[in-house]
């Protein structure tokens, strides 16, 4: 068999496969939703109103139905692509909420995912083209460091120092003043669209804190995967060949050994990602970020059931094609991959 039509069939197999995958992630949401403690309607009309309120309302809601009704109704809301209705919103629909607040949570995870290549990669090769030197000692601390650190601690002392004490940054808000006209849902890009350059600056004043925050915790990810297979990739005999040759350190390893070496980041950029559209929920609720992942974070504090398994089969919808596509992308890319 060719290796295309190998190929061809294995995203064929993952394709069918996705499906499966999202029936698995939306009825373990519906199960655990309904196993932790706590009741929806206590969260609506107060712990304090009569039993009789509380019946009401679940009736109403559709809670006191049996489970397995609830279960079905669910699926078959999903299967026509429709996720049902806010219990906390009163009649808002949670399709409308995910488009209101995803475009927040897209710009928070383009730009910090930038700032986390841009670093993580910069650093792992300079670490991994000076081994043993201060330089690589240096940028392994860096990675060990940014990936152990709890990006929840690490926001509040930022916003401690730069934001309370320095006053550099502002605190809890995505734009101040009026926000610009909306096209896209990403300030920043609107802002652009509309050609005014106040409000685009005032998008990023607004993002640079939250977006370093969770990009350096996330560049050392990306440090020790570059300065791992750039040193390998530095010691392979093609290098070694184009050495004899007389070219250039410099040219060997921007042109030669770090094209291979980042082929493994691909596969984590992708996967990184999708993990931040579904949410980077830490950052948002630390920086009172208006995203879909603080809206999951609200949800759930209000036992709000549709809200949470909606965003909950949003993400895991992002999560499962982000990485058939990067499974696509490395097999043309990387010729050695067999399926």
């Amino acid at each position: 068999m060719s290796r295309t039509r190998a190929l061809q069939y294995y995203i064929f197999a993952r394709l069918l496969l996705a499906p499966l995958m999202l029936w698995t992630i939306a009825t373990v949401v519906f199960l655990l939703l309904r196993a932790t403690p706590g009741d929806p309607v206590d969260a609506i009309v107060g712990s304090r109103a009569s039993d009789a309120v509380k019946e009401e309302y679940r009736h109403r809601l559709g809670l006191s139905d049996p489970l397995w009704w609830q279960y079905l109704r669910y699926l078959g809301g999903l299967l026509h692509l429709d996720f049902g209705t806010s219990l906390a919103s009163q009649g808002q629909n949670v399709w409308e909420e995910i488009q209101r607040y995803f475009p927040a949570t897209v710009e928070l995870a383009v730009f910090s995912m930038a700032i986390a290549l841009l670093v993580g990669v910069g650093i792992g090769i300079i670490s991994a083209s000076r081994p043993n030197t201060p330089l690589d000692v240096g940028g392994r601390l860096f990675g060990i460091i940014t990936y152990s650190l709890p990006l929840f601690w690490v926001g509040m002392i930022l916003q401690l120092i730069f934001s309370v004490q320095l006053n550099w940054f502002p605190i809890g808000t995505r734009f101040s003043g009026t926000a610009p006209p909306t096209i896209t849902g990403l300030y920043s890009v609107d802002s652009l669209l509309n050609g005014n350059l106040e409000q685009f600056f005032t998008a990023l004043h607004h993002l640079a804190l939250p977006s370093l925050t969770l990009g350096i915790l996330l560049s050392g990810i990306f440090e020790r995967i570059v300065r791992v297979n750039l040193k390998q990739t530095l010691k392979a005999d093609y290098v070694e060949a184009a050495r004899a040759r007389g070219i250039s350190e410099n040219r060997i390893l921007l042109a030669h050994a770090l094209k291979n070496a980042l082929i493994p980041v691909i596969t984590v950029l992708g996967l990184t990602f999708a993990s931040l559209l579904g949410g980077a929920v830490l950052t948002e609720v630390t920086f009172s970020w208006a995203g879909l992942g603080s809206r999951l974070y609200q949800a759930i504090s209000e036992r709000d059931y549709p809200t949470v398994q909606g965003i909950m089969v949003f993400f895991g919808s992002i999560v499962v094609f982000a990485s058939i596509g990067i499974d696509i992308i490395n097999a043309y890319i990387d010729p050695r991959i067999r399926y």
